[in-house]
This record gives C-alpha cells, sequence and structure tokens, in this order.
C-alpha cells in the first residue's frame, strides 16, 4: 500500500468510526490529566477543488462518552455536565478551512454543546490517501484544538482544601480521522 500527500479526490468523504477517534484530556487535581474518548460520533468532509470551500461536519453521539470511570462517565453525562437527556449530541461544522503548507490547514468551525455554539480551530493535518485491501481510498487527518469547557455551560467544579479546582476548564483535543471516498 502506497500513501500519496496529494490532495483528496474532490467529493464526499465519510469518516470511517472503526478507524478514528476523537479524544480529549483535562486537568484534575490541578496537577493531573484525565484523559476520554468520544467513542460514537459520525461526518463527513467534502472536499471542494478549492480547497477554501471545503467542508467538515461531525455529529458526536455525547452518551458515547469514555473516560475508563464509569461513576464518573455517569456524572459527565448527567446535569451538572453535558445532560445528555436534554442535549444528546454535538455538532462541529466547519465555517472556513485555510491551508497553511502542503499538508497542513486551519479549520475553522463551529462547536455546539448544550446548545451552545462557540468557535473552535482545528490545527489539521491531511497524512494522505491510503488504498484499503478492499480497494476503498481512505483520507487520513489528524487535528488538535482547545476548548474553555465553560464556554459550553459546563461549569460544575469543587474547590480543594489546598487551594485550586477539582477540574480544569482548559480541554486539549486531540482527533485523528479516517474518512473512506464516497464519490
Amino acid at each position: 500500500m502506497s500513501t500519496t500527500l496529494s490532495r483528496p479526490t474532490a467529493g464526499t468523504w465519510t469518516i470511517d468510526n472503526s478507524h478514528s477517534s476523537l479524544d480529549f484530556k483535562v486537568r484534575h487535581l490541578m496537577a493531573a490529566k484525565v484523559k476520554g474518548r468520544f467513542a460514537e460520533f459520525s461526518g463527513d468532509i467534502i472536499i471542494d477543488p478549492q480547497i477554501e470551500k471545503s467542508s467538515v461536519n461531525v455529529e458526536i453521539k455525547i452518551d458515547s462518552i469514555d473516560t475508563h470511570n464509569q461513576d464518573r462517565d455517569t456524572h459527565l453525562k448527567a446535569g451538572d455536565f453535558f445532560d445528555t437527556e436534554q442535549f444528546p449530541t454535538a455538532t462541529y461544522k466547519s465555517t472556513n478551512i485555510v491551508q497553511k503548507n502542503q499538508n497542513e490547514f486551519l479549520v475553522e468551525g463551529e462547536l455546539t454543546i448544550k446548545g451552545i455554539t462557540k468557535k473552535v480551530d482545528l490545527e489539521t493535518e491531511f497524512n494522505g490517501v491510503v488504498q484499503d485491501p478492499w480497494g476503498n481510498s481512505k483520507a487520513v487527518f489528524s487535528a488538535t484544538g482547545s476548548i474553555n469547557r465553560e464556554d459550553f455551560g459546563l461549569t460544575w467544579n469543587q474547590t480543594l482544601e489546598t487551594g485550586g479546582v477539582l477540574i480544569g476548564k482548559n480541554i486539549q483535543l486531540e482527533i485523528e480521522l479516517e474518512a473512506t471516498y464516497q464519490q
């Protein structure tokens, strides 16, 4: 299998959830970092011949959150945080794509969590197009970004006896995507 860094073919590329990851990490106890992920998400990447007209649309099932601790996950799904009964999904929709060099892009977009929409930019790297063993073209991307969770109404916290807070405000995002060409 060969990898090429030429631009993906124009058209629709559907995110392959089984070979992609949407991970995050946040400070805990002011020093440690807790990692988690959303296991269920879907979306499309529309590649236009004019890269700035391309787009990304993703829907995330918040109930699929996994931090490797069932009690914490249950709390995150409850009203103190995501309130998944009322807000079962989050969405990300690009508003602009800026090509920085051959394989690096700034994807500017809007993230909606709990009905609150904020601008979120993702530093994105195009890692190439690969042909899988079944003849499918796969475009591979990596992206990073950060959000302030309080901007989305995720404000629950506890003050520590020694000063500081239990949970940090800044959430680091780490995304790995494989997308299958749909034509």
